[in-house]
């Protein structure tokens, strides 16, 4: 058992600069319009052709306006850009909402030469204030001019609401014979939850693949990775995770059923991963990543059942930040997680250290386990004993400054 948080998802790759603008083919800007007071507040990303192009979104019944285009787009199977504000959600505001989004898609379109078709609308922020349509026109209009292989970091920053630092990560790997590479940026702090939350993810590559099986590993790599995070518990209304694919690394495109396609999925796992567990560090308040790994289950479903109800356990969570290791919630949360196993089965380790065995409590060293509580990376192991199974889900602490943020959101 390590102490420590692992990085999952074993292929080693050569991490290189540039984020979502590391691949050929692909530019970005990031500038500060005026929807939030000071900070970076609207992103463009552009491939330089039409690329292949899949998505996956929230599960909240409340969809904001952006999420409801951007799934229009996306079922014709190609894009050319992504736009994407932050500071406002443009969520609840009705069939104006819808509209705005709209015309965000064909400002954008208009100003590159594509069809509104072509472009994914993003929005976070603030829910039910209206969109101010004459500063996103204008900063859309400037952010094409500002394109540029160098404008990744400034477009990651422009998608950050209370996110403490930008997520982005790029690599590159060998793919049918061809050095293909693959670069993102994410964003989420606060509302963030399994089936997708109040998180954005956009990833770039210069692989060629194409739209249905693309569709198929995104999605399975969403579930793998950003759907096993949590924060907080609350779904938004905004969530969206967007690749774009443009060939430009020169092979034969993927399709369904080519063993290849293994190959890529695996490097899109490392790079959501990546993404994904910085989402769950920057948690709103957060002092500590914590990673939950259950094994011994009956099924991988199981697992990640029983991983998540542990991750959105409030109790969990502040007695991880106050340093107690009281193991006796994370069986309590195991337990009402719906999932059936023998508790009398069950151990669980705090680190490397064993501090319930058989569901029964153990004599540990109470200071060794301060010692691992205090980490910035805390790793909890539930082990059921049932069967060869196991799934990795990942949250944070729960702390004051997390009551203190939301306190003022909208101030």
């Amino acid at each position: 058992m390590a102490g420590t948080v692992e990085k999952p998802l074993a292929p080693s790759y050569q991490e290189v600069p540039g984020g979502i603008t590391a691949p050929r083919g692909f530019r970005a800007a990031g500038l500060h319009i005026g929807v939030k007071r000071f900070r970076k507040d609207l992103a463009l990303v552009v491939s330089d052709v039409r690329a292949a192009a899949a998505a996956t979104f929230t599960t909240n019944r409340v969809q904001a306006a952006p999420v409801r285009v951007t799934r229009e787009h996306i079922q014709g199977g190609y894009l050319r850009a992504i736009v994407c504000n932050s500071g406002n959600a443009n969520a609840c505001n009705g069939p104006q909402g819808v509209h705005d989004a709209r015309r965000m898609a064909e400002l954008t379109a208009a100003a590159l030469g594509a069809a509104p078709g072509e472009i994914a609308v993003a929005s976070t922020g603030v829910i039910g204030v209206p969109l101010p349509m004459d500063k996103i026109a204008a900063g859309i209009e400037q952010a094409v001019h500002l394109l540029s292989r160098e404008g990744g970091d400034d477009a990651a920053h422009a998608i950050m609401t209370t996110d403490t630092f930008p997520k982005q990560v790029a690599i590159e790997f060998e793919l049918k014979g061809k050095t293909v590479r693959i670069g993102a940026m994410a964003k989420g702090s606060g509302m963030i939850h399994p089936n997708m939350a109040t998180m954005l993810a956009f990833i770039a590559t210069d692989a060629a693949i194409e739209p249905a099986a693309l569709q198929s590993v995104m999605r399975r790599s969403v579930e793998r990775t950003y759907n096993r995070i949590s924060v907080d518990g609350d779904t938004s209304t905004n969530d969206m995770a967007v690749i774009m694919a443009n060939g430009m690394a020169g092979h034969e495109p993927l399709s369904l059923g080519d063993p290849e396609l293994e190959t890529f999925a695996a490097a899109l796992d490392y790079v959501n991963g990546v993404l994904a567990r910085a989402i769950a560090r920057d948690g709103e308040g957060a002092t500590k990543l914590i990673e939950i790994r259950v094994v011994g289950a009956p099924t991988e479903a199981d697992a990640v059942q029983i991983g998540r109800s542990i991750s959105r356990s409030n109790l969990v969570k502040t007695a991880i930040y106050g340093e107690d290791a009281n193991w006796g919630r994370i069986l309590c949360a195991a337990g009402y997680s719906g999932a059936d196993f023998d508790p009398e089965r069950v151990d669980v380790y705090i680190g490397d250290l064993l501090v319930c065995q058989d569901g029964t409590g153990l004599a540990f060293d109470e200071q060794r386990a301060k010692e691992i509580l205090k980490q910035s990376d805390v790793a909890v192991t539930v082990d059921l004993k049932a069967g060869s199974a196991e799934a990795t889900v990942w949250t944070c602490d729960l702390t004051y400054d997390y009551i203190k943020i939301n306190g003022s959101y909208r101030t």
